[in-house]
């Protein structure tokens, strides 16, 4: 979980600034797009499966 404590004389945007950057290091944001959207358990497989033969490829390549 990202947060930050705010300094006593710092203003409200370099504390949002702050707060983006943490957020973004975190990864929140992409756990937060995976899971916008409910997926049924085929299409997990699926994309998994998909995942997983891409990884053999690139591994195979070398």
């Amino acid at each position: 979980m990202a947060q930050i404590i705010l300094g006593e004389d710092e203003n409200i945007e370099s504390a949002l600034r702050r707060f983006k950057r943490k957020v973004s290091q975190a990864g929140i944001f992409p756990d937060l797009k995976k899971n916008r959207h409910f997926e049924t358990p085929i299409e997990k497989r699926k994309r998994k499966t998909l995942a997983r033969h891409r990884q053999r490829k690139r591994r195979s390549r070398y």
